[in-house]
């Protein structure tokens, strides 16, 4: 069972069989979690949720720090 495809729905999963059996929807699949991974763990945990900085280079910043402790983790 792949992440999108969700069969407990009531009606079905909305990716039918033909779709989620592909090679490509596999690999987006993994390649989505590999991005989706980071951003939960920095608003989860650091301070991304509800960024306090005003500015866009200051907001920046913050993100680009909130990406190095995950990559050091």
């Amino acid at each position: 069972m792949n992440i999108a495809h969700n069969d407990k729905r009531r009606g079905g999963s909305a990716i039918n069989g033909y779709t989620s059996s592909k090679k490509g929807y596999k690999m987006i699949l993994k390649i989505r979690k590999r991005v989706e991974k980071p951003s939960g763990w920095s608003k989860e945990i650091r301070l991304i949720r509800q960024i306090k900085q005003h500015g866009l280079v200051k907001a920046n910043h913050l993100f680009q720090l909130t990406m190095i402790g995950w990559n050091l983790i």
